[in-house]
């Protein structure tokens, strides 16, 4: 049974989390259709636009995403303390690059005036649209519902595009993160669908190989900051050259007709992350498989079950096999 997304999310425990969204009906998001010959994928540039967009309004950073034929992938992290940052007019100002507002809210931003009550419900909308920004089930959304009408008409059909439901899981620690983002960046590969990360299209690694080809991090996604250390920026850990290595090196190795061998710098933050290789290669190759519910060693995993009132730790045995030396 799906559980409440309030039964999931704990920013408490982490602030990044995996989500995955599927079609029904057999449809197609995006991809070739062999049996009636219609080719979809204009609609991966509708789900890629849509993606980058929502990070722009949202206090939540792409860390990684990939889309597919029939699904996409998502890593995210909330940012909720840039959301408590933001003042009342910023966060109308955010709420309305994506949608309409009320006539209140749009009076309070041209600083026309308000009667008292009228204040108080524009106040009532600010602390419900703070909320919203850093809510996930919002952005996942935002970003599913305009592709379900798009692509329906398209189709010129009625009726769920998607599943209810998306997938969300929980990534307690850095090795989960970076675990689940080389699983989502390496998704094409594993499918086929491309034979390097660089030829992935419309993935989250593709765009950080192409701005690092010109000595830059794309501003869309949640850039790599390097080691931690004081006044640590918003931003994932390692360089980004090393995890664009990590990815080829872990690409190569899971094509059946490529060899390839994890180089130093790649056994460098295997090591750091406590994965051996051999199981790096399980988890990047079959993280949907093996995990169902939260991402982490042991000790996280119980924090966060005990925070949401769990009374069992859902798939700890295989955090503890794949995740642990």
């Amino acid at each position: 049974m799906a559980r409440p997304r309030q039964t999931i999310v704990s920013l408490e425990d982490t602030p990044y989390y995996h989500c995955c969204s599927r079609v029904v009906r057999k449809a197609f998001l995006c991809g070739f259709d062999k049996s009636t010959g219609e080719n979809f994928e204009h609609r991966r540039e509708w789900v890629d636009s849509r993606i980058l967009e929502l990070a722009t309004i949202f206090a939540i950073d792409i860390c990684a995403y990939a889309v597919m034929s029939n699904h996409l992938h998502v890593v995210l992290k909330v940012d909720a303390d840039k959301a408590k940052q933001w003042s009342d007019k910023e966060v109308l100002t955010q709420w309305h690059k994506g949608f309409k507002g009320t006539l209140l809210t749009h009076k309070y931003l041209k600083e026309e005036d308000l009667n008292q009550f009228e204040l108080q419900t524009v106040n009532e909308c600010i602390t419900e649209y703070r909320k919203r920004l850093i809510d996930i089930s919002w952005f996942m959304r935002s970003l599913s519902e305009p592709i379900a009408r798009m692509a329906n008409k398209e189709d010129k059909c009625t009726g769920r595009f998607w599943e209810g439901r998306f997938k969300s899981q929980a990534l307690l620690d850095e090795a989960a993160v970076l675990a689940c983002m080389a699983y989502v960046d390496l998704n094409p590969v594993r499918a086929k669908m491309a034979t390097t990360p660089e030829t992935s299209d419309y993935t989250s690694i593709q765009r950080r190989i192409n701005s690092a080809m010109k000595g830059e991090q794309p501003a869309e996604l949640l850039p790599f900051v390097g080691n931690e250390r004081l006044n640590m920026p918003n931003g994932l850990m390692f360089s980004v050259k090393d995890y664009i290595v990590l990815v080829e090196d872990t690409g190569r190795i899971i094509r059946e007709d490529k060899r390839g061998a994890i180089s130093s710098s790649s056994q460098d933050i295997l090591n750091r992350l406590n994965i051996p290789a051999e199981n790096w290669l399980k988890i990047t190759t079959e993280f949907g498989a093996l995990f169902k519910g939260a991402v982490g060693a042991l000790p996280a995993l119980t924090e966060y079950c005990e925070h949401l009132e769990r009374k069992r730790r859902q798939g700890a045995a295989n955090c503890q096999r794949w995740l642990c030396a």
